[in-house]
């Protein structure tokens, strides 16, 4: 189960996107579209996608911010599985193994799946 924080095309959809929209907009309105979008690293259509589907009063800006931190949140998790790792191997070596250390790694792995899922959630369409 791996999540790419870095993705910037939209997610496949099963049986592929088949609906095709066209849409008249003025020249200053393209032009701030396309500003818009390239602030955000995206296409225009993707951008007008996000925006039509967005959660009220959630911007594409926020939802990155969001996505990011839980990101940086993921990643010392890990680190601190890391460490976890360590001590077990300590004990394996010296035989002295906390009880709770096996409950505090399956917790680890309960959190680190809910901000996978978590990620994926706010991730949008």
């Amino acid at each position: 189960m791996d999540v790419s924080w870095g993705k910037t095309n939209r997610d496949d959809v099963q049986g592929g996107r088949k609906k095709q929209h066209t849409y008249r907009v003025s020249v200053a309105e393209e032009a701030a579209l396309k500003v818009k979008a390239q602030q955000y690293g995206i296409s225009v259509a993707r951008l007008v996608v996000e925006s039509a589907l967005s959660r009220e009063g959630e911007s594409h800006s926020d939802r990155q911010a969001l996505i990011q931190e839980l990101a940086q949140v993921r990643t010392l998790l890990s680190r601190v599985s890391s460490n976890i790792n360590q001590i077990a191997r300590h004990a394996n070596a010296t035989g002295d193994f906390p009880a709770d250390a096996t409950a505090s790694v399956a917790a680890m792995r309960q959190l680190m799946l809910r901000i996978d899922d978590t990620v994926r959630g706010v991730s949008g369409p």
